[in-house]
């Protein structure tokens, strides 16, 4: 029986489970060691291999794949097994068998290689249609060498290029930097508290004698919204490290307590009050920044061990994030992400927590793909993927200006846009900071006050993509526009209808593109839609717009 979706009957799970089983024999992994890497349990693991269940999300079966060393070939007949899987009875009883999905072979032990490929890590790609569905699998183009020389090798083709995902309303979310317990007075999917009341150090300011207040308030009014709350330790009480180095806050203290009973403590009773309440926990703010933690990775590894077993026992249905990792433009940071990796860590946790930020308020959102882009690399030497989730940016945000009203408005956008150009890294929500605050370099909304042109822009690009599945991002000469010219292509599902949309933007300045075969309509964040055509000449800016067709742009 499938986790996700309409029940599909017991053939189509136990294809896939076959599929899965194949790939994890001839991988020699265990299920208790690929659950470990995918960051699912042993059980789980086992049901998907058996078909007894299948997965909600793609993303699942793809990551047990890609650890068991799958190919793209695999990716895209999994992929079909999956759609067959999830879908509803009546539809796939009407799809007629595809020798790609039905009957496949066991696969050759050749086929399967000891170590991971992850598919994002292949720049170049193309869309494979498959008569069972439409499957993505990425592939490289022929090169061109420059004649004579050394130059580099010139590559065509998106950034990624994957099995359509759907666009989660979660992936964009807010940090809350209020203690009043009101929620954005504009369209957000998740929320995540931090400098707002509830850390470690206010919330249990004696040993043992909790004060639940704001917790309590922020808690109550995110339910009311309908919004899935992170939690996020960190700041130790001076009672729990009297020797510690001081932090950034009076109250605390930047030091890992000295008893880590006292840890295990805070842990178990935040998780017992407010189980079934909080969708997740952060384990640390800002682990790798000695201004928030100057413990040893060794302890920060135990802590992360010791509240994620306190939490799962507690309450299985939360989600541990693991602790935050920022600075990771400089090497220090990197050394410290890659001892926690060495050390375990991310074996505790559901989610890796990461720190994505622009150095300077006037840098364009799109620098953050250098940190991806680093992370990417740290995480595949170390054979780990976990999921990623953005939870904040650099602490030198307070100091840095504040943007112009169209700036603010096209950044704003364009951070979350610049997530979901992200995916092939695995980053699968990113939290805005903050919501509430006015010293910070864009401001969403005040406490108390309205929501900003900045903050209505976020919104229309959440109607934009409501019921959307994302397939593919790219940039520039790789996808047949101009160098400064970004996009990502989605399939829409409006009012029972289906159509393709581009969304496209520059980092910098201005571009002059032509409408491709298909397209109809372009959308801007202000509402208003303007009636195009095929060749039409259209100025791309820093403004994102969405061009709607009825056809994937060709490359």
């Amino acid at each position: 029986m499938a986790e996700g979706g309409d029940q599909n009957g017991d053939r189509h799970a136990r294809a896939l489970g076959d599929r899965l089983e194949q790939l994890k024999t001839l991988s020699g992994l265990s299920y208790d060691r690929i659950g470990r890497k995918v960051h699912l349990s042993k059980s789980a693991v086992h049901r998907y291999c058996r078909g007894t269940s299948v997965p909600r999300e793609f993303g699942t079966v793809e990551r047990i794949a890609l650890t068991c060393g799958a190919s793209r070939v695999d990716l895209t007949v999994l992929h079909g097994l999956w759609l067959r899987a999830t879908m509803p009875q009546s539809d796939a009883e009407e799809r007629s068998p595809s020798p790609a999905t039905d009957g496949v072979r066991p696969l050759p032990v050749k086929h399967v290689r000891a170590r991971r490929r992850p598919v994002w890590a292949l720049v170049a790609a193309v869309i494979v249609v498959l008569p069972a569905a439409v499957l993505v699998a990425s592939t490289a183009r022929e090169s061109r060498f420059a004649t004579g020389g050394s130059a580099r090798q010139s590559i065509e083709g998106p950034a990624w290029s994957l099995p359509a995902t759907r666009v989660e309303s979660e992936l964009f979310g807010v940090t809350i930097n209020s203690a009043t317990g009101a929620m954005p007075a504009f369209r957000v999917g998740a929320v995540r508290f931090w400098d707002g009341g509830t850390r470690w150090s206010e919330t249990e300011r004696q040993r043992g004698e909790f004060d639940w207040t704001t917790l309590d308030r922020l808690v109550g009014g995110a339910e009311k919204a309908g919004l899935p709350p992170l939690f996020v330790f960190g700041s130790t009480p001076r009672w729990a490290s009297p020797d510690g180095q001081a932090g950034p806050y009076p109250d605390g203290t930047s030091a890992p307590p000295t008893d880590l009973a006292d840890w295990d403590l805070f842990v178990r009773a935040v998780a017992e009050r407010y189980r079934g309440r909080i969708e997740a926990y952060e384990l640390w703010v800002l682990a790798n920044d000695r201004r928030f933690y100057t413990g040893s990775v060794e302890i920060l590894v135990e802590m992360t061990r010791r509240a994620s077993r306190i939490i799962r026992a507690t309450d299985p249905s939360a989600a541990v994030v693991c602790p935050g990792m920022g600075r990771l433009h400089t090497e220090e940071g990197l050394a410290f992400l890659r001892r926690f990796i060495e050390l375990d860590g991310y074996d505790h946790c559901d989610v890796a927590s990461i720190k994505l930020f622009r150095p300077n308020a006037l840098d364009p959102p799109e620098v953050m793909l250098d940190l991806t882009s680093a992370i990417d690399r740290v995480m595949h030497d170390a054979g780990v993927h976990p999921r990623l989730w953005s939870t904040g940016t650099d602490y030198s945000i307070a100091t840095q200006p504040q943007l112009d009203e169209v700036t603010a408005r096209n950044y704003a956008v364009r951070f979350f846009l610049v997530g979901m150009f992200a995916r092939k890294v695995n980053l699968e929500r990113l939290y805005f900071y903050n919501w509430g605050g006015t010293k910070i370099p864009i401001v969403l909304q005040p406490v108390g006050g309205v929501p900003t042109q900045a903050a209505l822009a976020v919104e229309q690009l959440q109607r934009w993509l409501h019921n959307a599945s994302i397939r593919s991002c790219g940039k520039g000469l790789g996808v047949n526009l101009p160098d400064n010219v970004f996009e990502c292509v989605y399939s829409m599902a409006d009012s029972g209808r289906t159509y393709d949309a581009t969304i496209r933007w520059t980092d910098r300045g201005t571009a002059a593109v032509s409408a491709h075969r298909g397209s109809y309509e372009v959308r801007h964040l202000d509402g208003t839609v303007e009636t195009v055509q095929a060749g039409d000449t259209l100025t791309i800016t820093e403004e994102p717009v969405l061009i709607a067709s009825n056809q994937v742009p060709p490359r």
